[in-house]
C-alpha cells in the first residue's frame, strides 16, 4: 500500500535528506573550529545526525491520528466488536509501516547520504546488533506514545492540537534536533524521568559511540523500563475508554 504512492516514497528519501543537510550545514557553523562540544567530535555529530534522522524514518508512525481519525468517523466501534486487541492490532501495522521504510527507505537513504556528508558509521561489527535491539525498543517506546495520545480522543473527541504538540515535543526532547548532552545540566536531569531519549538518542549514540559494557546494558534498562511503564496507562486508559465511548459520525 505504501508503494502504490511512489511519489511519496521518493519524495521521502529526498526530505529526509534535506533535513539531514541542514542540520549538518548548522551543528558545523556552531563548532566552528572546535574538534570537539560536550564531547562529541564533528565527524561523531555528522555520523548521529544521519542516524537519529534515518532511525526516525523507521520509529515514527501517524498511529495517534488513526485512532483520533477512526474514533471521530465511528469506524473504531466495528473495529472494538471484532476478536483482537485493537491496540495490538495498531502497533503491529506500526511495526509493519516500519519495517518497510527501514529496508526500503532508511537503508537507500542513508546510502545516498554517505556520499553527500563525511559519516563515519562502522564496519562490520557486533554494534549494529546493539543498535538494532536499541532501535527496536525506541519505536516500542514511540508506539506506545502514540497509542497513548490516539486513545486521549476517546475523552477529548479532537485531540489534534495534542498530536501536533506531541509530535514537537518528542522531536525536540528524544534529541532529534539537539542531542540531550546540549541541554543545560538540570534539563538533562529532567529528561532523564522522561521516555523520550529511549526513543532517538540511546540508539543513536549506541551506534555513533559504540557503547558497550555497562553503558549499553544502562542504556537498554532504561528503553526496557519505559516500554513496560507507559504500557500500564494505556491498559488503564483504555479499559475505560471502551465504556465511555462517543462516536462523533458513522
Amino acid at each position: 500500500m505504501m508503494l502504490a504512492y511512489r511519489v511519496n516514497y521518493y519524495s521521502g528519501i529526498i526530505i529526509y535528506s534535506l533535513n539531514i543537510g541542514v542540520y549538518y550545514f548548522l551543528w558545523m557553523a556552531i563548532y566552528g573550529n572546535k574538534g570537539t562540544l560536550q564531547g562529541m567530535t564533528v565527524m561523531q555529530m555528522a555520523t548521529y545526525i544521519a542516524v537519529s534522522w534515518m532511525s526516525r524514518a523507521f520509529y515514527f508512525n501517524n498511529l495517534d491520528r488513526e485512532i483520533a481519525q477512526e474514533i471521530r468517523d465511528g469506524t473504531v466501534a466495528v473495529q472494538l466488536i471484532r476478536p483482537y486487541h485493537y491496540l495490538l492490532v495498531k502497533a503491529f501495522q506500526g511495526l509493519g509501516e516500519g519495517l518497510f521504510r527501514l529496508f526500503l527507505f532508511s537503508v537507500p537513504g542513508m546510502i545516498v547520504v554517505s556520499f553527500i556528508f563525511p559519516i563515519d558509521l562502522p564496519g562490520v561489527s557486533p554494534v549494529w546488533a546493539k543498535f538494532a535491539l536499541s532501535l527496536l525498543l525506541g519505536f516500542i517506546v514511540n508506539v506506545e506514545v502514540n497509542l497513548l495520545t490516539g486513545v486521549l480522543a476517546f475523552f477529548i473527541l479532537n485531540n489534534q492540537g495534542l498530536i501536533w504538540a506531541k509530535r514537537v515535543i518528542v522531536d525536540l526532547l528524544s534529541g532529534l534536533t539537539i542531542p540531550i548532552v546540549f541541554y543545560p545540566d538540570w534539563m538533562q536531569k529532567v529528561l532523564e524521568f522522561l521516555p523520550f531519549q529511549a526513543i532517538s538518542y540511546l540508539p543513536s549514540t549506541v551506534l555513533v559511540k559504540g557503547l558497550a559494557g555497562s553503558d549499553f546494558v544502562h542504556a537498554i534498562l532504561i528503553q526496557a523500563v519505559w516500554c513496560v511503564l507507559l504500557w500500564i496507562p494505556i491498559q488503564l486508559i483504555w479499559l475505560k475508554a471502551r465504556k465511555t465511548l462517543i462516536v462523533q459520525g458513522g
